[in-house]
């Protein structure tokens, strides 16, 4: 017998389906129902077969060799590493939230809930504070 979804279980999918590393704490806050309502469907969606795996999907042109070459002409793609070993010496490459130039090597950083957001300096971390305050402290 097929299990039928239902308005919860599609919320809880799509949840996922927009950020597979949330809590069930962070869903059930999101979709508005209990975190063990949440937790039960997900089981149930495992156990039924329609959620194979939660999975990581690797931006492999974020990412630098030990040299400092960078990997941009690879594409974003869960199958398949291009060849490439992950390894101590690389780094990814991030830039400012804000103004998304360059960050150096100590970028200052916003803390909010169970997320960081980074900047290539104090004054853009506080412009980013003015414009988005409201929605921070709502996740804070």
């Amino acid at each position: 017998m097929p299990i039928k979804l239902d308005d919860v279980d599609i919320a809880v999918l799509e949840s996922l389906v927009k950020d597979g590393r949330k809590s069930f704490n962070q869903i059930s806050r999101e979709i508005k129902v209990s975190t063990p309502t949440v937790k039960a469907r997900y089981d149930r969606l495992v156990s039924a077969g329609l959620i194979k795996a939660v999975t990581l999907d690797l931006d492999f042109g974020a990412l630098e060799t030990k040299t400092g070459k960078r990997l941009e002409n690879l594409k974003r793609n869960t199958n398949k590493n291009h060849g490439i070993k992950l390894g101590k010496g690389m780094a990814v490459k991030i830039s400012c939230e804000y103004c998304d130039g360059p960050i150096g090597s100590k970028p200052s950083i916003l803390k909010f809930g169970s997320f960081e957001r980074f900047f290539c300096c104090t004054s853009c971390r506080s412009l980013y504070k003015e414009k988005y305050g409201t929605k921070i402290r709502t996740l804070e």
